[in-house]
């Protein structure tokens, strides 16, 4: 049986010393029972997120979410939204700092409009073949135009909506714009350079 109730709420000092930040930004979470399930970041502040996703755990309960550009975020969850929760960020003043430093970056980024992060040279790889998949397993064969360490522009017959999560390679996404021979992808991590050509590759394939 679960203790007596604790109220998470941020106070009014915390509220006004966290900005909030809106973005648009992928990820998965952790409930207490240790099942995992995706997830999207609404709006995030050092000390407050608020995520949209299919499963809603109980306030007061804890969490641990993945949130890409972010990183590990852990968490206390406050009250549910109409279509996911809010949740207190549990965390030492250093990664409160952290935090705070990346969303100043991806809100930056987003008032920018910026589709890929473009100070990474794009380059043709060696071997342009490779396979889209989305989140409900659909694969489709495309081929890469340019890549770099944080998106690639690749020529495809689909275009899946904007802000779905795709996988090229075994590099997750998202798309963040079309043109007329197929979509950019923004890459959920910034890539290593050498591992560039094997993420990208072809596996399984008959």
């Amino acid at each position: 049986m679960r203790s007596a109730a604790v109220d998470h709420t941020p106070s009014a000092v915390e509220r006004r010393n966290f900005q909030r930040v809106r973005v648009k930004i992928y990820g998965r979470f952790m409930l207490e029972d240790r099942t995992e399930h995706p997830c999207q970041v609404m709006d995030m502040s050092p000390g407050n997120v608020s995520l949209r996703a299919e499963r809603i755990g109980q306030p007061g309960e804890k969490v641990i979410a993945y949130i890409d550009h972010i990183g590990r975020v852990e968490g206390v969850i406050t009250r549910p939204l109409q279509d996911g929760f809010a949740m207190t960020v549990v965390a030492s003043d250093r990664k409160r700092d952290k935090l705070a430093a990346q969303l100043t970056w991806l809100a930056n980024k987003h008032e920018l409009d910026l589709p890929e992060d473009r100070r990474h040279e794009r380059v043709a790889p060696r071997n342009p073949v490779s396979v889209l998949q989305l989140t409900d397993g659909r694969q489709y064969q495309c081929r890469i135009i340019d890549l770099s360490l944080s998106g690639a522009a690749i020529e495809i017959d689909v275009k899946p909506a904007l802000g779905v999560q795709v996988t090229l390679g075994t590099m997750r996404g998202q798309i963040v714009r079309h043109f007329e021979e197929g979509v950019a992808i923004e890459f959920a991590v910034i890539q290593r350079p050498e591992m560039l050509d094997s993420d990208l590759s072809v596996t399984g394939r008959t």
